[in-house]
């Protein structure tokens, strides 16, 4: 679920870290948890990760890097604007999504994460919205989709619908339904006239 890295210790980490924060939460994960479901020691694991906290860190770049290559390889994919933002919208929330929404820790690890991982987050959307923008443009391009209004405000818009689907979901299934009447919404405003 979670490929970070090359280092087979140090995304034996981030599994382990991943379970932890899962079935136990953030705040009652130890540093113990992680070193022993990585299957190695706790000091062996602080030459890796200074705290938990760097952990979810990684965590959660690990989550960016592996979403913006799927939402790229998506939107590349054949089929309406709409099929391919669905996609698209899926690939950004991957499986990590639903095992948060499915974890009885979900909104805490939400929390968590604009709390200790705040900055990765905002650079991993920075990105997505680059990713998104690129997009757009090339498809408006050839004439694929029309736009309505500025490309970096439409790809921000995406970002922006996407985190408030996520955060008003009660689980999996409404965050499913709500990402496909998005990109079924977008898709209809993007469609050449």
């Amino acid at each position: 679920m979670i490929k970070a890295s090359d280092d087979p210790k140090q995304q034996a980490i981030l599994e382990s870290a991943w379970a932890a924060f899962s079935t136990y939460g953030f705040r009652k994960t130890s540093m113990d948890d992680i070193a022993r479901g990585a299957g190695m020691s706790r000091p062996a694991l602080y030459l890796h990760y200074r705290n938990k906290e760097a952990i979810f860190g990684g965590l959660v770049e690990a989550h960016y890097g592996l979403a913006l290559d799927q939402v790229a390889l998506a939107l590349d994919t054949e089929g309406t604007p709409a099929e391919r933002l669905h996609a698209a919208f899926e690939a950004q929330g991957g499986p990590a999504m639903q095992a948060m929404m499915d974890s009885p820790h979900g909104l805490e690890l939400f929390e968590a994460g604009m709390s200790v991982a705040g900055d990765a987050i905002d650079a991993g959307e920075r990105a997505l919205r680059s990713v998104y923008g690129t997009w757009l443009q090339r498809e408006h391009a050839a004439g694929r989709v029309a736009l309505t209004g500025p490309v970096d405000e439409v790809a921000r818009t995406f970002c922006a619908a996407m985190k408030g689907i996520k955060h008003t979901s009660q689980d999996y299934a409404s965050y499913a339904s709500g990402m496909a009447q998005l990109a079924a919404l977008f898709g209809a405003a993007l469609r050449p006239q």
